[in-house]
C-alpha cells in the first residue's frame, strides 16, 4: 500500500500530515523547476565523461544555469596617482550565483586638458572635482545601475548618455542665464561713452614708407571653449569600469569586448594599432629658447612588430644622450617630460632634427622609409593674441601666414616628417589650407587641440581644411559608444592606465599616441600592447595596421589616432 493510500485509509498524527504536504510542496517545486532532470542530465555525462574533477565539472555546468549578473552598486573614492595629483577610483559590485563580489576596480586621473580648462586654480580644482565626481557616482549614478546586466554595452552607454545629456542641457541653461543677468545689469549700469577719437594716421617706417605694406589682416577671435559638465568624470569612470566588469563576465579581454561593441560581426583578423613614439620635446617648458617643437614623434611602418619599435625607440634615445654629451650641440639640461620623452633646450627646430637624423645614422634605423617622423607643433599654445602673431622661439614672433614658410622649409629640409600634429590654431583655417596646398602629398596635417570632439548631446564643428588625419583624446564624459561614433564619423564622412591601448586596438584606430619610453605607467601601456599583438599572432588572427604611406588626397580624414 501506497503512502498516500496509508494516509488516506488511516488515522495519522498532525506531524506526519505536515510532513506529507511538505513533501508535496517540494516534489512540485522542483518538477516547475526542472531540477531533478538536470540533475539526472549532469550526472549522465559526468559517468560518460568521467572528468578528473568532478566537482569542478559540476560547478561549471550549473554556472551556466545561473542568473545572469547584475550591477549591486558602484562605490566611488577620492585617491592620488602616480604623479601624486588627484584621481577616482571607482569599484562595480556584482551579484553572481547569489554572492556580491567586486568585479572591476578603476581608477581615473583628470586629464591635463581638463585642468587647464577649468576656471579655478590647482589646488581648489583638485579639493573639489574629484569629491564631487565621488558624491555623483555614490548617490546618483549608482542607484540608476542598480540590478542592471553589465554585459549589455550599448543600452549602458545610451543611458549614462540619456542622463549625462539632461544634466548637460540643465547646466547650459543655468549658464545662460547666468549670461543674461550679467548683460542685463551691465546695460542699466552703462554710463553714456564718449564719441571715439579719430583714428591715429598711418605710421611710417625708418626708411619714411607706410608700415601697412607688411601688416596683415585680423586675426580670428578664439573660439568660446565648450563648458565641461562639472562631475562629467564620473560618467567615464563608470562606463569604463563596468566595461571591464562585461569583459570579465564574459571571459574576453577588454579590447574584444570592445570590438564586438563596435564590429558586431565576427572578424576573421584584428588589425593592430601602430604606436606613436614620442622620442624628443622643445616645446616652451624645455630650457631653451626654441618653442616650435613641442613632440618629435616616431612613427613606424605597417610591417614592423610594436616589439621592434619599441626597441628602436629605446635605441634612439640612448644614442641622442650619447650624442648630446659630445660637444657637437650647444644644447640645454637634458630632461624627462611628464609624457616620457627626453626634453632638450635648442635655439632653433633644426638642431633639435639634426640630432635625431644623426642618431638614426649611427644606428642604421631607416629613417625616411619604414621610420617617419611626426612634429607636433602645438600652436595653439603658442598664440599670442595681443600681437597676433605665434611665439616660435623666446623673442621670436611670426605671422600664420610666415608660419607656412617654416614648415614648408623644414619639410623640404627634411623629408622623413610626413605629418604636422596642430601646425595653426583650429581658428587659423585659411593657413592650414594654404599649408595644405604647398606641402601637398608629401606630409600631411594632423588635428590635435584643433579637433572638435565632443558627446553627442554637443554639437561638434567641422575641422579645418586640408585635415587628413585627427587625434582623438577621450573626453571623460564619452562612453564607448560616443567614442567609437566619433571615430566612425571621421573614417567616413571626412573634414591615464592601460585600458587606453584595449579602447585603441578595439575601435580600430591606426595609430595609438603614448607619448615616451619613461616611467611605469606609459611602459605598462606598451607592454600591454605588445602582449596583444602576441595573442593575436598566436590565434592567428593578427592583422596588419594602416601605413602611414597612404595619405587621403581628398579633403576627408583616412586616419584616426587615439592618445592618451
Amino acid at each position: 500500500m501506497s503512502y498516500k493510500g496509508f494516509l488516506s485509509h488511516s488515522k495519522v498524527s498532525k506531524e506526519d500530515q505536515e510532513f506529507y504536504d511538505l513533501k508535496n510542496k517540494a516534489a512540485e517545486y522542483y518538477r516547475s523547476t526542472g531540477v531533478p532532470q538536470k540533475i539526472e542530465n549532469v550526472l549522465n555525462e559526468v559517468f560518460w565523461q568521467t572528468p578528473d574533477d568532478i566537482y569542478g565539472y559540476l560547478v561549471n555546468y550549473f554556472s551556466r544555469l545561473s542568473y545572469t549578473p547584475v550591477i549591486s552598486k558602484i562605490t566611488g573614492r577620492e585617491v592620488f596617482d602616480g604623479r601624486g595629483l588627484t584621481a577616482v577610483q571607482t569599484q562595480v559590485y556584482c551579484i553572481i550565483r547569489k554572492e556580491e563580489k567586486i568585479y572591476s576596480e578603476i581608477i581615473h586621473t583628470f586629464p591635463l586638458h581638463f585642468r587647464a580648462a577649468t576656471s579655478l586654480s590647482s589646488g581648489e580644482h583638485q579639493h573639489t572635482a574629484a569629491p564631487g565626481n565621488v558624491c555623483l557616482i555614490r548617490e546618483q549614478l549608482s542607484p540608476m545601475l542598480q540590478g542592471f546586466n553589465p554585459t549589455d554595452q550599448t543600452n549602458m552607454d545610451k543611458l549614462l548618455s540619456d542622463f549625462f545629456m539632461a544634466r548637460y542641457l540643465e547646466y547650459k541653461d543655468s549658464l545662460n542665464r547666468e549670461e543674461e543677468d550679467e548683460l542685463r545689469n551691465e546695460s542699466v549700469s552703462e554710463a553714456p561713452t564718449p564719441a571715439p577719437a579719430p583714428a591715429p594716421a598711418p605710421a611710417k617706417d625708418k626708411k619714411g614708407g607706410k608700415k601697412g605694406n607688411n601688416t596683415e589682416k585680423p586675426l580670428p577671435p578664439a573660439e568660446t571653449p565648450v563648458p565641461r559638465l562639472p562631475g562629467a568624470t564620473a560618467v567615464g569612470v563608470d562606463y569604463l569600469a563596468v566595461a571591464r566588469t562585461a569583459a570579465r563576465l564574459l571571459g574576453e579581454p577588454l579590447y574584444r569586448h570592445i570590438t564586438s561593441v563596435s564590429v558586431p560581426q565576427a572578424q576573421n583578423k584584428t588589425h593592430l594599432t601602430a604606436p606613436m613614439i614620442t622620442i624628443l620635446s622643445c616645446g616652451k617648458n624645455s630650457a631653451g629658447k626654441l618653442n616650435l617643437l613641442e613632440e618629435v614623434i616616431l612613427m613606424p611602418s605597417s610591417l614592423q612588430r610594436v616589439r621592434e619599435v619599441i626597441g628602436m625607440g629605446l635605441e634612439l634615445q640612448c644614442e641622442m644622450r650619447r650624442v648630446l654629451n659630445g660637444s657637437a650641440y650647444k644644447a640645454g639640461p637634458i630632461g624627462v617630460t611628464d609624457e616620457g620623452a627626453l626634453q632638450v633646450g635648442f635655439e632653433r627646430p633644426e638642431q633639435a632634427l639634426d640630432l635625431v637624423t644623426e642618431a638614426c645614422a649611427n644606428l642604421a634605423l631607416p629613417l625616411g622609409s619604414d621610420l617617419r617622423l611626426a612634429i607636433n607643433c602645438a600652436a595653439h599654445g603658442l598664440m599670442e593674441n595681443s600681437r597676433g602673431k605665434y611665439e616660435v622661439m623666446s623673442g621670436c614672433h611670426k605671422y600664420p601666414d610666415e608660419l607656412v614658410d617654416i614648415y614648408e622649409g623644414l619639410i623640404n629640409k627634411y623629408p622623413a616628417i610626413t605629418s604636422l600634429i596642430d601646425p595653426f590654431r583650429k581658428e587659423d583655417v585659411d593657413q592650414w589650407e594654404r599649408l595644405a596646398s604647398v606641402i601637398g602629398q608629401s606630409c600631411c596635417l594632423i588635428a590635435d587641440a584643433a579637433t572638435n570632439l565632443c558627446p553627442r548631446w554637443s554639437e561638434a564643428k567641422p575641422l579645418p581644411s586640408g585635415v587628413t588625419r585627427v587625434i582623438i583624446r577621450h573626453h571623460s564624459d564619452m562612453t564607448i559608444s560616443d567614442l567609437i561614433q566619433n571615430i566612425s564619423q571621421f573614417l567616413s564622412s571626412g573634414p591615464d592606465h592601460m585600458c587606453v591601448c584595449l579602447k585603441a586596438v578595439g575601435s580600430g584606430v591606426s595609430f595609438l599616441k603614448l607619448g615616451g619610453l619613461r616611467g611605469r605607467e606609459r611602459m605598462d601601456k606598451y607592454n600591454r600592447l605588445m602582449a596583444i599583438e602576441e595573442e593575436l599572432e598566436h590565434e592567428g588572427i593578427l592583422g596588419t595596421v594602416l601605413s602611414f604611406h597612404t595619405f587621403n588626397s581628398g579633403s576627408g580624414c583616412d586616419s584616426v589616432t587615439i592618445s592618451t
